[in-house]
């Protein structure tokens, strides 16, 4: 039996602003940099041919925001993002949920979400092939993790998929 090559793009929400205007955690918007970063990787993503077919995202108001930005980029249409509540706050299992729900048609996936949960998810998917950088943190805010896997959606499990590039925003060309 041939498998379909797959590909998990996780794209951590870009900065958000701190400046205490939000009521709450959930409703904090992007910062200047956020709104700038976030369609910069839109544009790097294009440029890659990093065109997903499913995307699924955070409700949390700096979450849709960087998504919303970063499909323009794409030529999506926000009618085509997915807002999935248990994306805020995930844990690896949410995560792995929310993937095994996504229609087993799609060739590419993008979720946008939060920190801790896509860094455990990017560290189960691809096992020991994650480098751990210098400064510790693996997915600043913006970072788009790509991987790549040949399971189908819904029998994912730790290390089933390869690390292809994890590309911070001030690493950008463009």
């Amino acid at each position: 039996m041939m498998t379909t090559q797959r590909t998990l793009l996780l794209l951590r929400h870009a900065k958000s602003d701190w400046s205490g205007k939000a009521a709450d955690d959930f409703n904090r918007p992007l910062s200047g940099r956020g709104k700038h970063d976030s369609p910069r990787m839109g544009q790097w993503m294009r440029s890659q041919g990093l065109l997903p077919d499913y995307v699924v995202c955070s409700p949390a108001t700096r979450a849709r925001q960087t998504c919303k930005r970063v499909c323009h980029e794409l030529g999506i249409d926000s009618a085509g993002i997915h807002r999935d509540e248990r994306l805020y706050l995930a844990s690896l299992y949410d995560l792995l949920a929310v993937i095994a729900d996504c229609p087993a048609r799609t060739a590419s996936l993008l979720m946008v979400g939060h920190n801790p949960g896509l860094e455990s998810l990017l560290r189960h998917l691809a096992g020991g092939s994650v480098p751990e950088p210098a400064d510790g943190k693996l997915m600043p805010t913006a970072t788009l993790a790509v991987l790549g896997i040949q399971e189908d959606w819904q029998h994912l499990h730790g290390g089933s998929a390869r690390l292809v590039e994890l590309v911070r925003p001030r690493e950008l060309p463009i």
